[in-house]
């Protein structure tokens, strides 16, 4: 990878005020490209809005030589979305890169939740994202090039407790990532996420507790993997894993499974669960459909012993 890959290239990085999205603005910028910094500026919940935040990466920006503008709009705003990658084209000619990054927390057990609350996070997290790509996506499309990044988190893969509504957005944004994958694939779209373990607004002081593990997670530890992904030679459908100088990719594994024959009874079901559910061998399947192959393979006895291990 090298300069090339980010000069003239045309960046928008939703919550980029702060944090994670500050620090990718102006690791973008130090490369060359030219960065749409939004953020409304609102705290952690979502509550208040205020110009500081974007304005201040863009004045850094700029006094380093770099090109930005800001933009102070809500990802929870459909015209709001649209008016930031109008504005983006008309400053800049075009969008190459969008990196998903603005997200809020309203943290609560499923049983105390306000499912106001839970929605409002479903809102910024998953349908936000969903509106920054499907408002780039034509354009990405039409110039055969461009690099979308979406943020998942741990707690989306395996859970956590109090945070229903954040675990299932980030769930969620990975079924996404895996289509935008495949059907921008020809038109040079290439479609990643990245699971950030990092200081930030949202983990320090809950996940992060004190002054020493803050130093040994740096946000900017986690940007090397974001221009990774969003470089030229970038791979497409990746989920990749960053923190503290520690790389790693997560995949959504199946075990291979056991054929009980098309008249199984759940007590065969249950006699063979430790069968079914053991490890050792695992597919990880390219799509949806690769399942069905693999079921009506085994079905009819013509499955392959997986390679995988």
């Amino acid at each position: 990878m090298t300069r090339s890959d980010f000069e003239n290239r045309v960046a928008i990085i939703t919550g980029a005020g702060r944090g994670l999205g500050r620090t990718y603005a102006l690791a973008l910028a130090e490369r060359g490209a030219k960065v749409v910094v939004n953020d409304p500026g609102s705290a952690v919940d979502g509550a208040g809005a205020t110009e500081d935040a974007a304005g201040s990466v863009v004045a850094e920006i700029r006094a380093a030589g770099g090109e930005a503008i800001a933009n102070y709009g809500s990802v929870t705003d459909p015209a709001g979305v649209q008016a930031m990658v109008d504005e983006t084209v008309d400053a800049f000619g075009r969008v190459d890169v969008l990196i998903n990054n603005a997200g809020i927390l309203r943290d609560r057990s499923f049983h105390k939740v306000d499912l106001a609350d839970l929605l409002a996070v479903l809102d910024v997290h998953l349908t936000g994202s969903i509106r920054c790509a499907h408002a780039v996506w034509p354009l990405m499309r039409d110039q055969g090039y461009g690099r979308i990044i979406f943020t998942s988190s741990q707690n989306g893969t395996y859970g956590n407790f109090g945070q229903a509504g954040y675990a299932t957005a980030k769930a969620a944004v990975l079924g996404l990532m895996k289509v935008l994958a495949i059907e921008g694939a020809s038109k040079d779209i290439r479609t990643n996420t990245i699971v950030p373990v990092a200081t930030s607004r949202m983990t320090k002081g809950t996940i992060i507790g004190d002054d020493t593990d803050a130093e040994n997670l740096p946000p900017e530890a986690v940007a090397s993997g974001v221009l990774f992904l969003v470089g030229e030679s970038a791979p497409n459908g990746v989920i990749l894993n960053a923190g503290g100088g520690c790389y790693s990719v997560s995949e959504i594994p199946e075990t291979r499974g056991v054929y009980l024959g098309k008249d199984a009874q759940p007590e065969d079901v249950q006699a063979h669960w430790d069968e079914i559910r053991a490890g050792g061998y695992v597919d990880v399947l390219e799509n949806g459909p690769a399942q069905f192959t693999k079921f009506l393979g085994m079905a009819r006895g013509e499955w392959p012993v997986s390679t995988q291990g």
